[in-house]
């Protein structure tokens, strides 16, 4: 079997000690050091911890079918940006394995699966809900903003696969702006609805005029519930 692809990375460690890891995905095109910059941009002060790594990857560039095959750093590749085609399947299912490799360096490291989150932005969301929901729903949370699934999503059928089989499902917190042009509130909207469904614990937070992007309103939520879901250990 080949060996999973090593992907770089950019990392923001914690300033004590390290208990828990946030893995941040950035959307099609960008890099780790690109989101990783941007977000350092949008919220004062950081989304940096005393007990949390922040980890941005980069995707591989590979070509991207709704840019007529030119290559681009994206997670996976879509037949085109919409709801309503089928998913890339094998791009999607083999990123999973190279991201799981991701997971796995942290939980080498000590790390629980259960003190890890996995989030994006826009393609980055829509792959770390196919990383929670299908593979490794043990984590301690998903977040996705500005993100949608398709509507014939596997990420959709597999949390009821998990319930059956006694397995616990991570809480999606998610984030959409109402002026998003690219990938519409409402795809973000019905996106939470159908998980919800599934049996998924959902919290999707609308911003009033916010476009495709992030915003600082928006990442302080989204820091304030990585706290919640990745409090500090207290030593005894």
């Amino acid at each position: 079997m080949a060996a999973v692809r090593k992907l770089q990375k950019c990392v923001v460690s914690p300033t004590g000690k390290h208990s828990a890891s946030v893995i941040f995905l950035h959307g099609s095109g960008d890099t780790g050091q690109g989101l990783r910059a941007w977000v350092r941009d949008v919220i004062v002060p950081d989304l940096a911890f005393t007990h949390i790594k922040v980890i941005y990857p980069t995707a591989p560039a590979r070509p991207y079918t709704p840019m007529r095959g030119a290559l681009s750093t994206v997670w996976f590749d879509r037949h085109k940006i919409s709801r309503d085609c089928p998913e890339h399947l094998e791009s999607i299912d083999a990123m999973c394995s190279t991201l799981g490799s991701i997971i796995q360096d942290e939980v080498n490291a000590g790390i629980p699966k259960h003190r890890i989150i996995i989030g994006g932005f826009s393609m980055g969301g829509a792959m770390a809900l196919h990383l929670g929901c299908r593979y490794h729903p043990d984590v301690a949370g998903v977040f996705a903003l500005s993100s949608f699934l398709n509507k014939d999503s596997a990420a959709f059928k597999a949390p009821e696969e998990h319930l059956r089989s006694g397995h616990s499902l991570p809480e999606l917190f998610q984030c959409h702006g109402t002026n998003d042009d690219l990938v519409l509130h409402q795809w973000g909207e019905d996106t939470s609805v159908l998980l919800r469904k599934t049996g998924m614990t959902t919290t999707f937070h609308s911003f009033s005029g916010l476009y495709h992007q992030l915003s600082q309103p928006e990442m302080e939520l989204l820091k304030s519930w990585i706290l919640s879901k990745l409090p500090p250990t207290t030593s005894t």
